[in-house]
């Protein structure tokens, strides 16, 4: 009477680590993160604060805040602008032959 209940468990047990060996089933629960957009990052060399308003990520069930990542991201643009404009604005040198600015 036993084996009626130890039969469909060892089957169960047999069948799970198969589907493992095989593949088919992970140990580890996260799956491969698959991307569905083209590639909408920042370019690779030469970007601006202007590309940084292009960036878009993939949504996920487990991913990040989207409002997180979008106020990061207005942060980090504000200040590339900033250093942007610092960098576009003419030195200014003193005459006293110090060579400082």
């Amino acid at each position: 009477m036993v084996w009626i209940l130890f039969a469909p468990v060892a089957v169960l047990v047999v069948l799970v680590l198969a589907a493992v060996l095989a593949g088919r089933l992970s140990p580890d629960p996260m799956a491969e993160a698959v991307g569905t957009a083209p590639h909408h990052g920042l370019p690779d060399t030469d970007w601006r604060a202007d590309d940084i308003d292009r960036v878009r990520f993939d949504t996920a069930l487990r991913g990040y805040r989207m409002d997180r990542v979008d106020d990061v991201l207005d942060h980090l643009q504000r200040r590339v602008a900033e250093l942007e404009e610092r960098a576009d604005r003419p030195v200014e040198r003193r005459d006293d032959g110090t060579g400082l600015v």
